[in-house]
């Protein structure tokens, strides 16, 4: 029986309730726990655009699973729903200090709609939280480098390269503030607003990336290569803010 649906926004409720269902008469028993996560539940939700994202935990997960779900997520995908994660309890508990930032995101960020809520038992390292950041980052840089490289001064290249890169950069950003503040806010101005305050990184160049974002038009040559130079900056910076960052 699933609970929680009126938390849901309406039409996201209308997808998910048929879906939900459907994918506990194939498994039957062997789920414990379905759980919405991501901006379905948050006020960025946009019907027919948004992704809605979701997470199910089983008591054991076999290639006979996978392939019983395959009609269903390939079905589910024509409205917007992300092929579901398929966890278990014992895989999260031995996950979260490799994947700590998307089991906090999660945790924090989530609807429980059936079973057992496994995230609210899931203990969190700051300090794996810390290294996962830094690796992010660091990361991150050496490929906007290395991408840069194989495709030159494309504009539309480098303005995609500096798009997709940034809605992954929002999350490291929420989760430096995290360790270093205890909360944080979930609406991107205010997440760049805080990390002006704490890490005075450039707010100007950030909401100038978020406008390029929301109207996906292509500055001038000259202006977008001073945008790509001083993101990259930005990035190392807060790198080195993560290298050096001591948990209390």
């Amino acid at each position: 029986m699933l609970k929680n649906l009126d938390k849901l926004h309406v039409d996201a409720k209308k997808i998910i309730e048929p879906y939900c269902n459907e994918m506990l008469k194939i498994h039957q028993n062997n789920i414990l726990s379905m759980l919405v996560y991501g901006s379905v539940i948050g006020i960025d939700y946009t019907p027919k655009k948004s992704n809605i994202n979701l997470a199910i935990i089983f008591d054991n997960i076999k290639m006979q699973d996978l392939d019983k779900s395959l009609k269903l997520v390939n079905k589910g995908r024509k409205k917007k729903i992300i092929a579901p994660l398929f966890l278990t309890d014992e895989y999260m508990k031995t996950s979260s200090d490799v994947f700590p930032i998307e089991f906090l995101e999660m945790k924090e960020n989530h609807v429980l709609i059936y079973g057992e809520d496994f995230l609210e038992k899931l203990e969190i390292s700051k300090e794996y939280l810390r290294l996962q950041c830094e690796q992010q980052l660091k990361g991150k840089l050496t490929r906007l480098r290395q991408a840069y490289l194989e495709i030159g001064k494309n504009k539309k290249a480098i303005m995609q390269l500096i798009l997709e890169s940034f809605s992954a950069f929002i999350p490291v950003i929420r989760n430096l503030l995290r360790i270093k503040e205890g909360t944080i806010s979930y609406k991107k101005e205010e997440i760049l607003i805080e990390a002006n305050e704490h890490f005075k990184i450039d707010l100007e160049l950030f909401k100038r990336i978020l406008v390029l974002k929301s109207k996906h038009k292509i500055p001038d040559k000259a202006e977008l290569e001073d945008i790509f130079s001083r993101y990259m900056d930005e990035i190392f910076k807060l790198a080195m803010i993560a290298d050096e960052m001591k948990i209390i």
